[in-house]
């Protein structure tokens, strides 16, 4: 039973269930909290992978969609609110972007160049934020190095952490094994 969404994506039953399955393990993953940072942003164990997986399974609209819904998910468990263009730069786009490894789905290294592409859109959504809403916080640094330094502190970890566990081969397969499930 397909259910039509927009031109060319038809949402399914299954479609639904493994992408909120993603979104499940990516908030369970994120209560494991490795560091905090100050301001916001920490460090969790494969969250920001389990919410590239919607896109990397399903395409763009699955990925952004899943992964926005993570971000809410994320703010009414952990609000930090000052304005809306900052919500929407922290938790819509900031977790959205991993929605663009749905543009890597049928591609060799897609999962990879997918989550590496969304990591650097929520770094790029992150400075921004950083930027315009928590410039008082650099105090006499350029604030725009100290933004782009603070987003690294937590983003670079957990990226690496993902990295590193996408490189181990039984790991890619077992994922690739799940994706052909759901084909």
């Amino acid at each position: 039973m397909e259910r039509p969404v927009s031109r060319g994506f038809k949402l399914t039953p299954r479609m639904l269930a493994a992408s909120a399955a993603c979104v499940a393990v990516a908030f369970a993953l994120s209560l494991i909290t490795i560091f905090r940072m100050p301001q916001g942003g920490s460090v969790h164990p494969g969250s920001m992978l389990f919410i590239t997986l919607p896109g990397y399974f399903f395409g763009p609209v699955a990925g952004f969609t899943s992964a926005a819904a993570f971000g809410l998910l994320d703010f009414i468990f952990n609000p930090s609110f000052y304005h809306p263009v900052q919500f929407l730069l922290d938790y819509i786009l900031g977790f959205g972007a991993f929605g663009v490894a749905g543009f890597f789905k049928n591609r060799k290294y897609g999962l990879y160049n997918g989550f590496i592409l969304g990591v650097a859109l929520r770094f790029v959504f992150s400075t921004l934020s950083g930027v315009i809403f928590f410039a008082e916080y650099a105090g006499d640094q350029n604030v725009w190095i100290y933004s782009m330094g603070y987003q690294l502190a937590y983003l670079g970890p957990e990226t690496a952490m993902t990295a590193v566990l996408l490189a181990v081969p039984a790991f890619q397969s077992g994922i690739d094994r799940v994706k052909k499930m759901f084909a």
